[in-house]
């Protein structure tokens, strides 16, 4: 009997233990998510809250019938018909891959750097690249603001330096929200992959700089490919956040910047149209869910493959 209990015992503990990270994830995560999908099946409302159906915990199973039946598809139905929420989507989705693309091309030196750096100094550059989020985001980007306008300090170093016969029309331009991206979101590219750097054993490049490889070909197949885990966390990482950014685009794009982070805020709080800027909300959540599935698959492929 006590043999039986504590095989029970054993049986709750190790439930308990993945139970924890699914309940956190079930509570701040699925409920709020289904909350803003039943806002987005709603219709908008001149009341408080600003749609309907509400539920009606009173009235029973007749009151769950009607609340079921209230719901519908209209506002996803509204997203496909008009090309401007297409267009959102699609803008978002270039920025992002743009920017997570420069963003590796940034990083990579410099994380690297950070890694073959002497052990006594990789503390202070990790403190330097972590020191920017002390500052708020929100001044940060209009420092860039003042950096980049049409009088500013880039403009006038180049005129100075008489690189260019007039001031360059940066601001409010794609090319203003790229600068003000990469800038921003460095550090999420920068960290993980000096991670899995600093840890790169360098005796395997040793080996292939004694089998003959030169120093670029023994970085092409063996640091390179080793640290594809650290590329790919790094740019999931900035990709994410960066479809659904809003103060980068509206601060550096300009008005006419159309991305989903903007049309979400302007359909919340200007048009308060609740339910269709919370299907815009699913839409985001769809597309940024999509690299992170073909990633898991991916990860799930290559370690199913033979070694």
């Amino acid at each position: 009997m006590g043999a039986a209990r504590m095989r029970v015992a054993e049986r709750l503990r190790r439930l308990a233990l993945p139970a924890l990270p699914f309940g956190w994830l079930l509570l701040f995560f699925g409920l709020p998510f289904l909350i803003v999908l039943k806002i987005s099946l709603s219709d908008p409302a001149t009341a408080l809250p600003p749609y309907t159906p509400v539920l009606n915990w009173d009235a029973g199973v007749a009151g769950w019938s009607d609340f079921l039946a209230a719901l519908d598809f209209e506002n996803y139905r509204t997203l496909a018909a008009d090309p401007l929420y297409l267009d959102a989507a699609l803008t978002s989705l270039g920025i992002a891959l743009a920017a997570t693309l420069l963003l590796a091309l940034v990083g990579y030196p410099i994380a690297y750097g950070m890694a073959r750096a002497p052990k006594r100094l990789q503390p202070l550059l990790v403190a330097l690249m972590v020191i920017p989020f002390w500052t708020s985001f929100l001044i940060r980007v209009y420092a860039w603001i003042a950096i980049l306008k049409g009088d500013g300090l880039l403009n006038s170093v180049l005129l100075g330096l008489g690189l260019i016969a007039q001031p360059l029309a940066i601001l409010n331009t794609p090319a203003a929200i790229l600068i003000g991206i990469v800038y921003a979101y460095l550090p999420f590219m920068v960290l993980p992959l000096y991670a899995v750097l600093e840890r790169l054993d360098r005796g395997l490049i040793e080996a292939a700089r004694d089998l003959g490889a030169t120093r670029l070909r023994a970085f092409l197949t063996v640091t390179l490919p080793l640290s594809a885990p650290g590329i790919v966390a790094g740019a999931l990482l900035c990709f994410i956040p960066i479809i659904g950014e809003f103060i980068v685009p509206d601060l550096l794009g300009g008005p006419d910047t159309l991305m989903l982070g903007r049309v979400l805020w302007s359909e919340f709080f200007s048009n308060r149209d609740w339910p269709l800027a919370s299907a815009v909300a699913v839409l985001m959540l769809l597309i940024v869910a999509g690299p992170v599935v073909l990633f898991r698959e991916a990860e799930a492929r290559q370690m199913e493959r033979p070694r």
